[in-house]
């Protein structure tokens, strides 16, 4: 009997459990993981010197972008110098600015040639434009210039970006200063890039940020000594991103697990970085290198505006007659002679780095004379002796081409003949022409009073051909003089 109630007792205290538990929901599933992941797409170009053409397309491919994406537009400077429709328009470079406000353009170094058109006409430039310029090793307070930020921080949606800007500062010996005509920096002061980039260590955290990109224009390897995109991805590697610029190449490369980039020149190509962020440092990146002279589509409002920065019938004025290609070396023969015979001196001098384009076969149009020397520098004369002229030459480490007279080396020895091969005595006077940034490079060899020119350098070509030798034509062409 009492194993009975014993069974009896368990039966209803199951039935009883049973019942309590009606109507109770089972316990909900755990949360599933939050994605923090964020997507970025940074469109970037560098070196552009004044080319617009491209830019229709540009703002084609970012606008589509913008629609599925966060993006950023980066520019890693030298926007000026090369075009003359942008160089020699009323307001100097004002096109540029114009087109890149235009697109979209969120941030931008200054690179060494956005200080050729001088310090006034850079105000109004800087004023004007739309997106953030960032400089960090450059000082403007004594000029009219707005001091540039060392770094900004862009925000899209929920993505922090910080840029820091850097310019080179290799422009001459003895100096710290871009390589620019030296006396459009006057009131400008800069550092060494590689003595300020330590006190940015901690801005991605100062800022919160989500990334931290150096926005440079330094070129990929050293030269001149100063600091290069290579040498901060070992020195300083605190950055995530490199974007790069000065050098004129296509990066794509991953050094001590920093990307480093840069997209060319000349607007032939826009660089399209795909990150992945997590956690304050990319996950992915996918480099994309964008052929913007083959890319099919435009934006047509832009090119129409385009079109009229463009349309300058005097840049197309045929002006002389080209007999062959000349490549970098003839078109220096040419440009020496020329100045030589507009400045009606002994002899003169070019420097390698002014000259910026070939010369095609067929007719010279004006537009190719401002592309083949687009600086705007001043011309001016010399009297020189021999001596000084073989201390310039062994002291200046630079290379020169030359006309009027033949430059040899012999051993430790500069020897300075005429037209006729005679040897030139070290007390012999000659009148020297040259372009006046030469001399404000290297004026510890110019201490003379020089005779300043009306005409700039490209003016005096124009001269030179419409009034003395219409003609070109250099089979070959060899003078050029370096001392080793």
């Amino acid at each position: 009997m009492k194993k009975f109630l014993y069974y009896i007792f368990i039966l209803l205290l199951l039935i009883s459990c049973s019942s309590n538990n009606k109507g109770v929901d089972p316990p909900n599933p755990p949360d599933p993981p939050v994605d923090t992941t964020k997507d970025l797409t940074i469109f970037f170009v560098n070196d552009q010197h004044g080319q617009l053409d491209n830019f229709a397309k540009i703002k084609y491919i970012v606008d589509e972008a913008k629609e599925s994406t966060n993006v950023i537009v980066a520019c890693s400077g030298d926007i000026f110098s090369g075009n003359p429709v942008v160089d020699n328009y009323p307001e100097k470079g004002y096109p540029m600015i114009d087109i890149m406000n235009r697109v979209g353009f969120d941030v931008s170094v200054i690179g060494n040639h956005e200080f050729d058109y001088g310090e006034a006409i850079l105000t109004d430039r800087v004023n004007q434009a739309n997106f953030d310029w960032v400089c960090a090793n450059v000082d403007m307070t004594n000029s009219t210039i707005p001091q540039p930020k060392p770094y900004t921080t862009l925000t899209v949606d929920d993505v922090k970006i910080t840029f820091l800007g850097l310019v080179e500062t290799n422009g001459k010996d003895g100096d710290i200063i871009p390589s620019t005509h030296p006396w459009r920096v006057e009131n400008l002061t800069f550092s060494r890039p590689e003595s300020v980039i330590a006190q940015y260590s901690n801005v991605k955290e100062q800022e919160n940020s989500d990334l931290l990109v150096a926005l440079t224009h330094l070129g990929y390897q050293s030269f001149g000594g100063s600091i290069s995109d290579l040498d901060i991805s070992t020195q300083f590697p605190f950055f995530d991103l490199i974007l790069g610029g000065h050098s004129h190449e296509v990066i794509n490369t991953i050094v001590n697990g920093i990307p480093i980039y840069q997209s060319g020149s000349y607007l032939n190509y826009l660089g399209k970085a795909f990150i992945k962020i997590k956690d304050r440092s990319i996950l992915t990146i996918n480099h994309t290198l964008i052929d913007l002279n083959s890319y099919p589509s435009e934006d047509e409002d832009l090119k129409a505006v385009i079109d009229e920065y463009n349309n300058q019938p005097y840049l197309s004025d045929i002006i002389g007659n080209s007999q062959r290609y000349h490549n970098r070396q003839q078109v220096g023969c040419f440009y020496t002679d020329a100045l030589r015979g507009a400045m009606n001196v002994d002899f003169s001098i070019q420097n390698s780095g002014g000259l910026r384009s070939d010369l095609n076969e067929g007719d010279i149009t004006v537009r190719e004379i401002f592309e083949i020397s687009p600086f705007n520098n001043g011309t001016v004369i010399y009297s020189m002796t021999v001596t000084e002229i073989k201390n310039f030459l062994r002291g200046s480490g630079s290379g020169f081409y030359y006309s009027g007279i033949n430059i040899d080396q012999v051993g430790n020895t500069v020897e300075i003949r005429d037209l006729s091969n005679n040897l030139l005595s070290d007390n012999t006077v000659l009148t020297l022409g040259t372009n006046d940034y030469i001399p404000a490079v290297h004026d510890s060899y110019f201490t003379m009073a020089g005779d300043i020119q009306t005409l700039t350098a490209a003016e005096t070509l124009i001269y030179y051909l419409e009034n003395i030798e219409s003609t070109v034509n250099y089979p070959s062409c060899s003078r050029y003089f370096r001392f080793q």
